[in-house]
């Protein structure tokens, strides 16, 4: 089908509220982050926010600026087993510079967040450097446009892609960058996705397969060292070896060329060239007489005239007509 999961995506998952986990968490759970060097003045200003954001859910976070690092804790009130999950992600999301803004909106039970490592798909750091901007775009134009089509954040940094939005976005999101990086461009993706998101506003279309409509794209760069040089055309199997060709001598041989003389054996090559000379000459002749060859239908117009006026028959009648009066 076009959409598989369309109706699964479609279910909304109930709420999980403080009633339904009266006795809180029995252990403490905790999670630590490292972040760079040039991160240090950006969550420090911004760690009151992140607090007051986490305190919401009864997360205890900690900022170690002599480490380098970020850790998300437990308390005895906190109610929700996997808010520790998504404060985990979101100290993530700041470690690779996603603004704090972006990164708040992880602990919504129907957003997630997605870091998609790139290095390890291509070894050459030319190559590299080249695919990664292809999925930025010019101006970041390409970026733009994956954020409008799958409703989700995404940043590229370093060696990574930081992705952030709903669940089927995210995939999405996923799969564009996977190819972009093993050399498909995105903007095949994106023009699929377009199909996609005209294709579901159509009820008819909704329930059935969208393949014949979406653009098949065959990759074009083939290597040649893998490519054979020139296609080989089994023969049928025979147990007997092929016959030996003759040699040059054995021809010579057959034709009595090999008894001429040095002489004679000029003579004769040189009488083929001539030949072959007069041939091409008569060819070439041939060629340049065919512009002064009238075409079919002038020659018919051309006897059409003869017939009508003819000069001895134009003659004849005038001599008579003169006849004529000179005997009146």
């Amino acid at each position: 089908m076009g959409e598989p999961l369309e109706n699964v995506w479609a279910l909304k998952v109930p709420e999980f509220s403080p009633e339904d986990n009266p006795h809180r968490l029995l252990d403490e759970s905790s999670f630590a982050t490292l972040f760079p060097k040039y991160r240090e003045k950006y969550l420090k200003q911004c760690w009151p926010m992140v607090q007051k954001a986490l305190s919401e859910h009864h997360i205890k976070a900690e900022l170690d600026l002599v480490e380098g690092s970020m850790t998300v804790k437990t308390t005895r009130k906190t109610w929700d087993p996997y808010i520790i999950i998504k404060a985990r992600d979101m100290i993530k999301l700041l470690s690779r510079s996603v603004p704090i803004e972006q990164a708040v909106r992880v602990l919504n039970d129907e957003i997630a967040a997605d870091i998609i490592k790139i290095s390890s798909f291509v070894r050459n750091k030319e190559k590299f450097v080249k695919r990664r901007q292809r999925l930025i775009g010019p101006n970041g134009c390409t970026l733009k446009s994956i954020e409008l089509l799958t409703n989700c954040y995404v940043l590229v940094q370093g060696q990574t892609v930081s992705a952030l939005g709903p669940y089927k976005g995210l995939q999405q999101v996923r799969r564009i960058v996977e190819d972009t990086m093993n050399n498909i461009h995105p903007i095949y993706n994106i023009k699929a996705l377009m199909i996609k998101r005209e294709l579901a506003k159509d009820p008819l279309l909704k329930n059935e397969s969208w393949e014949r409509f979406l653009p098949k794209f065959n990759k074009k760069n083939i290597n040649k060292r893998k490519q054979p040089k020139h296609k080989t055309i089994k023969k049928p199997y025979t147990p007997f070896p092929p016959l030996q060709q003759e040699s040059k001598i054995d021809q010579q041989l057959a034709t009595g060329e090999y008894f001429l003389r040095d002489i004679q054996k000029r003579d004769k090559k040189r009488k083929q060239q001539e030949d072959r000379h007069e041939e091409v000459k008569k060819k070439r002749e041939e060629h340049r007489n065919q512009i002064y060859i009238p075409p079919e239908e002038i020659e018919k117009k051309i006897e059409t005239q003869k017939n009508y006026i003819d000069i001895n028959e134009f003659k004849e009648k005038v001599q008579k007509e003169f006849r004529k009066k000179k005997s009146k």
